[in-house]
């Protein structure tokens, strides 16, 4: 009894399907980026570190301004904005 091409198709593509599953992942998919810290890991030492999150709107002009500063900053732009920040503002006088 011959099977008809239809069937050869479906057979064909079963078997294709089964060897898909059966090869592993690539790299490029997330394995290779294990050892890459993920964003909770990263927080949790940014947390240890005594670093929050701080989010603000700013005209882009004084955007660009910071960025041309901290690519000459060693601490990039973090730690340029932080400096900063200490600058401005007044220090404050334990009692």
């Amino acid at each position: 009894m011959s099977m008809k091409k239809t069937d050869l198709v479906k057979n064909l593509a079963k078997k294709i399907d089964g060897q898909m599953k059966g090869v592993a992942v690539p790299g490029r998919f997330g394995q290779a980026a294990g050892a890459a810290l993920d964003k909770r890991e990263q927080r949790r030492i940014d947390a240890q570190a005594g670093l929050l999150p701080f989010a603000c709107k700013l005209p882009a002009d004084l955007v660009r301004q910071l960025h041309d500063r901290a690519v000459g900053h060693e601490g990039g732009l973090n730690a340029l904005v932080a400096q900063l920040l200490a600058q401005s503002l007044p220090s404050e006088t334990k009692k």
